[in-house]
């Protein structure tokens, strides 16, 4: 038996820094964005090859370059050469399993994230997605188009706020604040998923397998557990690091990101405790429909066990019972076994076990 391959053992034995794409999304069409701009300048542009992006290096304005498609590592090479990245960045970029962390290096910091959401059909994806940090560029890197950036976008072609006046290092904070935003939304949804299993559980005519959604939502949490807990070290380290990239004014603004961070991961472990909780109250809700079943027999057992005894005395076939002989033997019985009968029901409705 063949044991499924994980995202990692196709990266298994490989020299450091080999570049291999381990998403799933490999048919992509590359797509690259590009916004320069400053106070009162801004050019928007939609690349059709990576080598236009090497003229965006005025330090009077800044540059958001958006790479969609992970699986164009030629094109990303090119840029990384352009960029001067260490290839263990060019790998970390295009290994989709890669957790959540910062490196700082001389000329550039690299950040990578998960980018969570809900499709139509409300399962949970994760997107991968990188960041560098320069003197006056982000450069980010997505698995595909579509993300949690639009109002950003809006904001920089309408001069809101103040991202036209700061440099690279707030956009880099707006566009993570944008992501850590999206969790929220996220974690709203979890708690309307489980809101509606207790409803289910205490629905006497439940269909379907409750255990099966429970497990289900069980392995989102945690799967929203393990993108969203590294990122809590990630914001910190950038918040106390003392490189020329991060300005004060903007740590001041990633601490309030920090806040939000441990916000989110306070109600995750929240909802974590409340799907066990859920499982066990799944559990008790069988076991006590099960108690009502097992009651109702052992009522009906008791009383039929007195009823088939004086049934069974005078089924034997003996010839010396006196009460054979009797001629209204039989109605006789049949009044005591009827007064056993309803005695019995008095006397269980008395104690309340009816």
């Amino acid at each position: 038996m063949k044991l499924p391959k994980s995202k990692q053992s196709e990266k298994a034995g490989l020299v450091p820094g080999t570049i291999i794409y381990t998403g799933n999304k490999r048919n992509k069409e590359l797509c690259i964005e590009a916004f320069d701009y400053n106070k009162d300048f801004i050019e928007e542009k939609v690349l059709k090859d990576v080598k236009e992006a090497f003229s965006y290096e005025d330090e009077d304005t800044v540059t958001w370059i958006n790479i969609n498609g992970l699986n164009h590592i030629e094109q990303i090479e090119k840029l990384g050469q352009h960029y001067q990245f260490h290839p263990l960045i060019i790998e970390d970029i295009s290994s989709t399993a890669q957790r959540p962390k910062v490196d700082e290096y001389e000329k550039y910091l690299f950040i990578v994230l998960k980018m969570l959401y809900f499709d139509k059909n409300q399962n949970l994806k994760i997107e991968h997605i990188s960041f560098v940090l320069g003197t006056n560029y982000v450069l980010s890197f997505q698995e595909s188009e579509g993300d949690v950036f639009d109002p950003i976008r809006e904001r920089l072609r309408a001069a809101k706020g103040r991202v036209r006046t700061l440099g690279a290092d707030y956009l880099l904070y707006i566009l993570m604040d944008a992501i850590v935003d999206n969790y929220f939304n996220l974690i709203e949804i979890i708690g309307e998923k489980i809101e509606e299993l207790e409803d289910k559980l205490f629905d006497k005519d439940v269909e379907g397998n409750i255990t099966g959604d429970i497990q289900n939502l069980k392995r989102e949490i945690l799967r929203i557990r393990r993108a969203v807990y590294p990122l809590r070290e990630v914001v910190n380290k950038l918040e106390k690091s003392e490189n020329d990239f991060m300005h004060e004014k903007t740590q001041h603004y990633l601490r309030d990101l920090y806040d939000h961070i441990i916000q989110v991961s306070e109600s995750i472990d929240i909802y974590r405790e409340m799907i066990w909780g859920l499982m066990d109250m799944y559990m008790s809700t069988i076991s006590n429909k099960m108690n009502e079943v097992m009651k109702v027999l052992t009522i009906m057992a008791s009383i039929f066990i007195p009823l088939t005894f004086l049934a069974g005395i005078y089924g034997m076939n003996f010839e010396n019972i006196p009460e054979l002989k009797f001629k209204y033997g039989y109605f006789v019985l049949l009044g005591i076994m009827v007064f056993v009968f309803f005695g019995m029901i008095y006397y269980f409705k008395k104690k309340k076990w009816l």
